[in-house]
């Protein structure tokens, strides 16, 4: 069995794009605090934990991966951001209690974490989620469907957090628009989350 960390090393030292900032993120960047902490979990390139930095938040990186988290420096440096990066396979026992303002995760399912990542955020601490779901029109994303979302289970996994938004497209009028293949979450904390 392939170690996960050169799983994941393996494809980033491939991979030649620019750090994306997810859907869910970028269209809904208004919502973020002017100040705060903020983790990008799973974070890959680092496009999220860029664009909370640009905002002005005090930003986390944690990845698996060190050669996506060195190709983040790189960009974080360049855009003279300060990012605090952690090579880290999460488990929830890593994650702080009660400690972002935000946490975003982008293309990441691992459900033993939901309760942590929920008992991470203060109150009134903003989740944004977006991931693939098993009703995906196309082959892109994971095919093992351990790591893919069944019809609104992000609404389920998350259902202690206020709904703010939710997306999730599928199979449903003009399928050549909108994102097919991921739903998209935001939640707010308002009280405390058992973990």
């Amino acid at each position: 069995m392939i170690d996960p960390q050169d799983k994941w090393d393996s494809i980033y030292a491939d991979c030649n794009q620019t750090p994306n900032v997810s859907e869910v993120l970028s269209t809904h960047n208004h919502l973020l605090p002017e100040q705060g902490k903020a983790l990008d979990l799973a974070c890959g390139l680092g496009g999220n934990a860029l664009l909370l930095a640009e905002h002005g938040l005090s930003v986390d990186a944690w990845d698996i991966s060190a050669v996506a988290l060195s190709r983040l420096q790189i960009q974080a440096e360049q855009r003279q951001l300060q990012i605090a990066l952690r090579q880290v396979f999460v488990n929830p026992g890593k994650l702080p209690r009660n400690y972002y303002d935000v946490i975003v995760i982008s293309r990441f399912l691992d459900r033993s974490l939901c309760n942590a990542i929920m008992a991470a955020l203060k109150t009134e601490g903003l989740l944004f989620y977006q991931t693939f779901t098993r009703n995906k029109l196309d082959r892109q994303g994971p095919g093992n469907p351990a790591y893919l979302l069944d019809c609104n289970e992000l609404l389920h996994l998350f259902s202690p957090l206020n709904l703010v938004f939710y997306q999730e497209y599928a199979r449903i009028g003009d399928l050549r628009r909108g994102n097919r293949n991921e739903a998209c979450f935001i939640g707010q904390k308002l009280k405390p989350v058992p973990i």
